[in-house]
């Protein structure tokens, strides 16, 4: 089942979150689950907001390529949701 991954990530600067997509953005075009990335700045760091096919490609992404990069002192707070629908141009229901 899809789900709505968000990450609040105190303390990031764009400069950071550019410096990680440019490390992982050309990996994780191609990670196995991944529906869609985006990030924007909230008040007090960065939101990055994905969907992904199941909540265990989501954790594994995560664990092995997120994790280990996060600049000092980046700690991001994640909640899911279960979606009950996710359409895509690519897909006619995930």
């Amino acid at each position: 089942m899809a789900v709505l991954v968000i990450a609040e990530n105190k303390g990031q600067t764009q400069q950071g979150y550019d410096g990680m997509i440019a490390q992982l953005g050309p990996m994780i075009q191609k990670a196995p689950g991944l529906i869609v990335h985006s990030g924007h700045a909230i008040e007090d760091g960065w939101r990055v907001v994905e969907v992904w096919q199941s909540k265990a490609e989501a954790n594994r992404w995560f664990a092995d390529f997120v994790a280990p990069n996060l600049p000092s002192g980046i700690h991001p707070k994640r909640t899911f949701q279960e979606l009950h629908i996710a359409l895509t141009p690519e897909r006619e229901r995930i």
